[in-house]
C-alpha cells in the first residue's frame, strides 16, 4: 500500500511477512484439516470456491488469478480440531487485500463465531501493522466460513447481534456497537445438485462434498459414482495425484465405506486411481491409522502386489513411501532414494506417516 509508508520505506509483501500464531503443521492436524488445507491451499481451487461464494460486486474487483497463500494460521490451538484456516492476499481494485477462509468441522453451530473470526481478523491486522509501522489504513480482509456440520447453520453471522442488549437500548447504542460480519457458505443447506452447479475445480468440489457428506457414512462410493468425470479430472491435471492420495485418505479416515466398494470405484478410474488407492491403503495401515477396518481393505490385491515386488514388510513399506514421496514432491534426489533404501523398519514408518500430511519433502525427514 503505497500510501501507508513513510519517506523512502519499501513496502513489505504481505506473502513474505513473518506471521505470528500456530503456522501449517504445528501439532497434530485432523482428517478435516488435512484435506482442506491439501485442497484448498491450492490457490486455483480457493479461487473457485470465492469466485462461488462471495457477493458479484466484490469478486468483480478482487483479482483471484493473483490469489496468493501466506502460511500462517490464526486459529487458537486448542481450537485445531474444530477449525482449520488458510490466509491469502489478493489485490482487490488495486490496494492490497486479505482473504480469510476458516472451515468449521463440527457438527453443531458455534455461536460465538463471529467474535471468534474478529479476533482472528485483528490478528491478521496487528500483523500487517507490524510489518508496516507507518501504515495509517488497514487493508481489507475478507472472512469466509465455511461449514460442514450435518444440520444448517444456526447461529448469528453478525457480532451485533452477540451482545446483550435489550431491544430499544441496542437501537440507541447501535452506532457505538461492532457490526462485524462474515460471509458463511453452509454446505448443509446445498444438496449435491446445487454443489456440482457451482463452476469449482474437481479437486474443490470432491471436497467440498466429501466434507459435507463423508463422516461415518458407508455409502461414500455409490455417492461418488455420479462424480466420476470430477474424480477423473482431478487425476488428470498436474499435481493431481497428490490431491486424489488427499481425497482417498479423507475417505478412509472418516468413512465407513467398505473395503471393495471403495477399491472398486477407484479401478473403475483406471490404473493410476487403482494404484493410488492401493498406495493410500498401505500408507494408513503403516500408521495404525485405521486398524481393523484398513486390515480387511485390499488384503488380497494389495498384500498380493507387496509381496510380488517386495521381499519383506520392511520393503514393502519403502516401496510405497517412495510411490507417496513422488506423488507429492515429483521425482526425488538420489540421496533421498538411498536414505529410504538404507532406513530401519520404525524408520521408514515414521516417515510414512509424516508424508501424508508434510507441506515440504524436509518435513518428512524431520
Amino acid at each position: 500500500m503505497p500510501n501507508e509508508l513513510g519517506p523512502g520505506q519499501s513496502p513489505t509483501p504481505p506473502h513474505q511477512l513473518p506471521l505470528p500464531g500456530r503456522r501449517p503443521g504445528g501439532g497434530r492436524p485432523t482428517a478435516h484439516d488435512s484435506v482442506f488445507r491439501r485442497i484448498f491451499g491450492v490457490p486455483e481451487n480457493a479461487a473457485s470456491q470465492l469466485r462461488a461464494v462471495l457477493p458479484p460486486g466484490l469478486t468483480a474487483g478482487l483479482d483471484l488469478d493473483n490469489l496468493t497463500p501466506v502460511p500462517a494460521s490464526f486459529v487458537d490451538e486448542a481450537l485445531r480440531w474444530r477449525y482449520s484456516d488458510l490466509l491469502f492476499t489478493a489485490p482487490l481494485d488495486g490496494r492490497d487485500a486479505y482473504v480469510y477462509l476458516l472451515a468449521e468441522h463440527q457438527s453443531s453451530t458455534d455461536p460465538l463465531m463471529s467474535f471468534r473470526m474478529l479476533r482472528y481478523v485483528i490478528r491478521i491486522w496487528d500483523q500487517h501493522l507490524r510489518g508496516h509501522p507507518q501504515a495509517r489504513l488497514l487493508p481489507a480482509v475478507i472472512p469466509l466460513v465455511v461449514h460442514h456440520g450435518r444440520a444448517r447453520w444456526a447461529g448469528p453471522v453478525q457480532l451485533l447481534d452477540l451482545i446483550d442488549l435489550a431491544p430499544a437500548v441496542r437501537q440507541a447504542a447501535q452506532p457505538y456497537l461492532p457490526r462485524f460480519e462474515f460471509l458463511l457458505d453452509d454446505l448443509a443447506a446445498l444438496d449435491s445438485l446445487q454443489l456440482r452447479a457451482r463452476d469449482l475445480t474437481p479437486s474443490a468440489a470432491i471436497t467440498l462434498l466429501l466434507l459435507k457428506t463423508a463422516a461415518g457414512n458407508p455409502e461414500v462410493p455409490a455417492q461418488l459414482r455420479p462424480w466420476a468425470d470430477q474424480l477423473r479430472a482431478i487425476l488428470d491435471q498436474p499435481g493431481g495425484g497428490e490431491a486424489f492420495i488427499a481425497i482417498l485418505t479423507y475417505i478412509e479416515l472418516v468413512s465407513e465405506a467398505p473395503a471393495s466398494e471403495l477399491h472398486d470405484l477407484a479401478a473403475s478410474l483406471g490404473p493410476d486411481a487403482e494404484e493410488a488407492y492401493m498406495t493410500t491403503a498401505e500408507v494408513l495401515r503403516s500408521q495404525g491409522r485405521v486398524q481393523g477396518r484398513a486390515e480387511g481393505r485390499a488384503e488380497g490385491r494389495a498384500e498380493g502386489r507387496a509381496e510380488g515386488r517386495t521381499k519383506g514388510l520392511t520393503e514393502g513399506w519403502a516401496e510405497a513411501l517412495v510411490q507417496v514421496l513422488t506423488v507429492r514432491f515429483g521425482p526425488l534426489p538420489e540421496d533421498v532414494s538411498q536414505t529410504v533404501d538404507l532406513a530401519t523398519g520404525d524408520q521408514v514408518q515414521a516417515w510414512t506417516a509424516r508424508a501424508v500430511i508434510a507441506e515440504t519433502l524436509d518435513q518428512v525427514f524431520a
